[in-house]
Order: structure tokens, then sequence, then C-alpha cells
């Protein structure tokens, strides 16, 4: 039987990069999947098409998770769509490398209330969805938290707030049956990253890849793959832990 089989689980971010690819791994292992989206309709309903194509079950629904109000409507539509939920994977980022001194009060409440808040408010929702069952909550993390990289401060230390709420939750919330994980990829070849400025070629690249034991950027199906193990049954006794998914770039 497939190892995600008649979950439900809603991916925010997930029109392109890692949570299109998380997205259609989940589906691909039985689950029924929300297919969140910030603006890319096109792109939110491609992953859903390919999903759906393959017979799986997949919707799209609109909504920024920095507002309030979409949140509570993404998981009203969950729940209209499958009646429950059992996986949240907190993967919707802002990211922009920045130095220091262009950092704007603008650019710091776009990092965190997307990254971070976000996160708050959906992990919030889910947890009604969960109910006395309990779920699974897995938090797109990344390296950098552990490891800030120049220019990403602001990035950097959103994603060092999540791995800290992966783990306060992890305490919190065990007796409530939910597991909290974080992953931290490493360079992923997204399309966030390239506006980024994480571009083939770039010096960013060859910086990245020269510290990657294995040798290349990371693809986002080697994030999904991992997303899934920690989503199933298999990673039943894991709670609370940053799993490095990057080449060994993030080795500690």
């Amino acid at each position: 039987m497939a190892r995600l089989e008649n979950k439900v689980a809603v991916i925010t971010g997930a029109s392109k990069g890692i949570g299109a690819a998380i997205a259609k791994h989940f589906a691909a292992e039985g689950a029924k999947v929300v297919v969140n989206y910030a603006s890319s309709k096109e792109s939110a309903d491609s992953v859903v098409k390919s999903i759906t194509d393959n017979g799986g079950s997949a919707i799209a629904v609109k909504a920024d998770i920095s507002k309030e109000a979409d949140v509570t409507r993404l998981f009203e539509e969950t729940n209209e769509a499958y009646g429950t939920l059992d996986i949240l994977v907190n993967n919707a980022v802002f990211q922009q490398f920045l130095p220091i001194d262009q950092v704007s009060v603008e650019t710091f409440h776009k990092h965190f209330d997307v990254n971070v808040l976000g996160s708050i408010l959906t992990i919030q929702s889910a947890l009604k969805l969960f109910g006395d069952k309990g779920g699974n909550i897995i938090n797109i993390s990344s390296g950098s938290s552990k490891m800030p990289l120049p220019a990403a401060s602001l990035y950097s230390s959103t994603k060092a707030a999540l791995d800290a709420i992966t783990i306060a939750l992890s305490k919190e919330l065990g007796t409530r049956n939910v597991r909290v994980n974080s992953i931290m990829p490493g360079a992923t070849e997204t399309e966030g990253a390239a506006t980024a400025g994480v571009t083939a070629g770039s010096e960013y690249e060859k910086m990245f890849i020269a510290k990657t034991p294995l040798g290349r950027r990371g693809q986002p199906e080697d994030i999904a793959k991992a997303a899934v193990f920690l989503a199933s049954d298999d990673a039943a006794w894991i709670t609370g832990e940053q799993i490095s998914v990057s080449g060994g770039m993030y080795g500690f």
C-alpha cells in the first residue's frame, strides 16, 4: 500500500519548486493534496492537473498565508473538499538576498510575515482540522538557519525562528499525537533560488557546489522524498528534528 494512502495534506507555496515536487510525491503515495498558491494560478493548476492525470486527487487554493483571513479560507476549503486534515507542509517562503544597509522595514516584515507568522497561522488552523486523531507538521526550513549566508540576514533569521518553532511545538503538541519536524534543504535548484540570484553558472552556484560534498545542487525531488518519509508512518517515532537534506553541505 502507498505510504500516504487516504491522507489529506495541505502544502503551502506548492505551485512551483520544492512545494510542487512535494505535492506530486505525496499524491503518488496516495495522499489527497491541497496545492496552496499566492499568485501563480496557472502553475498551481498545472500541478493539480499533473496529479489528477496520474489518478490522484488534488485541488488548488489561492491564499496569502501572511493574512489570517486567507489562511482561514484555505483550511475551510480543505475541509469542504476532504473533510479532514492529516499533514501540513509549511513550504511557502519569501527570500531576498540583501546586504544589511539595504534592509528596509518593508522587507523585514515581508520575510517574517510570510516565513514565520504565516507558518504559525497555518499551524493554528491545521490543529483544528487534525482534531483528536493528531497529525503531522513538516516545516521547510533551510541549512542557512544554522549557517547563515552573507546578504541573507533576514532570510536566515526567519528560518532559525522556524526551527525554534519546530522544536517548541514538538514538545507542546506531542501529547496531542502531533509530530513536528523541519527539513533543512541545501542549495536547491528552484525558481525562487534563481530569483534570489542563484542561477546556473553564477558565482553563488559555484560557491554552493564547492561546499557540497556530493558536488551538485539539490533538486526539488530530493527534498520531496525526505518529506514523504517524515509524513509517513515510517517516521512515527520522529519529532522535533531538523533534518539536513543538503548533499552534505550542512553536515554538523
